[in-house]
């Protein structure tokens, strides 16, 4: 049974990728998830704010304190620039020695703050031995009077600018709330982009109420959650010339199945690992070959996108009439018990 496909111009020997998580923030747990049977590995972003804060503190305590003995003047003490970007450089020997260990590729992610870090990160991380990189687009514009256009193009040249400066395969993990999804896609591959991951699952805040202060929210996802990806990558399939990868809602092999179904190359999961552990991966494997022969698939090249809007003969059918059937078809509780 052949479940080898194609991400980002990278064979894999089958479609499941696990994604950014703790899981695969160090060397043992990436080779873990390699041992468990998964296709590539995506590392945790780097965040330049992250670094920044990182550096700077570092700075702090090496000269706290240093004007005060006759002996730190006069170079006593070694250049801190010699110690800048030290976060950065943990992050990127673990790559490296995670790239030089393993045999599936190992995906970089990078959200970036300012350009000269886009794309210096971005030639780091490909110096280390990245197969991919994975840009996390994840900003949430606070200003009102910022407008949308203004955020999708700085966004677009975010990705030329990384795609200009790496010879290795861009991705974007593009966030769901944008007016027009497909044609921001679509400007985000024209300026480079070899891959989109749909979609960025942007984190919340709560409100603490014994503290009166906002506090993280960290909540797993839930098979429900693969509907927005699913309708969005059934559009898209077939009518970008990029690649397709889904994220979020795995649970078990049928959300697998059912994105590929749509037109994803690649399904990344990360939720269901850090509830049932790495050899969750096989456990999905071994369910996505069980359908395929219960149907008579030999080979995903055969049945992946058979449900994507391009094999429909009204892509509008796939949007507007499923939403009126379903508001119209609705039967509550009360209509089935009579009541």
């Amino acid at each position: 049974m052949n479940l080898e496909t194609d991400y980002l111009g990278l064979t894999l020997a089958h479609p499941i990728i696990a994604s950014a998580s703790p899981l695969s923030r160090d060397l043992d747990g990436i080779r873990r998830l390699e041992d468990a049977g998964a296709a590539a590995v995506v590392m945790p972003s780097i965040y330049e704010e992250e670094i920044e804060a990182e550096d700077e503190a570092f700075e702090v305590l090496v000269e706290r304190g240093s004007w005060t003995q006759p002996e730190a003047a006069g170079g006593y003490f070694p250049d801190v620039t010699a110690f800048r970007l030290g976060g950065l450089m943990a992050r990127i020997e673990t790559l490296q020695r995670a790239a030089e260990a393993c045999a599936i590729p190992i995906i970089a992610s990078l959200n970036g703050s300012t350009p000269e870090g886009w794309t210096g990160f971005a030639r780091d991380l490909e110096a280390a031995g990245a197969a991919a990189i994975e840009l996390n687009l994840y900003r949430v514009p606070t200003d009102p009077r910022e407008n949308a256009a203004e955020v999708e193009r700085r966004s677009v040249e975010t990705v030329q600018a990384v795609a200009e400066a790496v010879s290795i395969p861009v991705s974007v993990k593009l966030g769901p709330w944008l007016s027009s999804p497909g044609n921001h896609a679509n400007n985000i591959v024209g300026a480079g982009a070899r891959g989109l991951v749909l979609f960025n699952r942007f984190y919340q805040p709560d409100i603490d109420l014994a503290t009166l202060s906002p506090k993280p929210s960290l909540e797993l996802s839930t098979p429900y959650e693969i509907r927005q990806a699913l309708l969005w990558i059934a559009l898209l399939a077939g009518r970008i010339d990029a690649s397709l990868a889904a994220t979020g809602g795995v649970s078990t092999a049928e959300e697998v199945v059912k994105y590929l179904l749509a037109g994803a190359d690649a399904v990344m999961t990360a939720s269901s690992l850090l509830r049932h552990g790495p050899d969750h991966i096989a456990v999905l494997r071994r369910g996505l070959m069980e359908w395929m022969d219960s149907r008579g698939f030999d080979d995903i090249a055969r049945w992946r996108g058979l449900m994507a809007a391009d094999q429909l003969s009204d892509r509008e059918a796939l949007v507007r009439t499923q939403y009126i059937h379903v508001l119209t078809g609705y039967r509550g509780s009360s209509d089935r018990t009579g009541n």
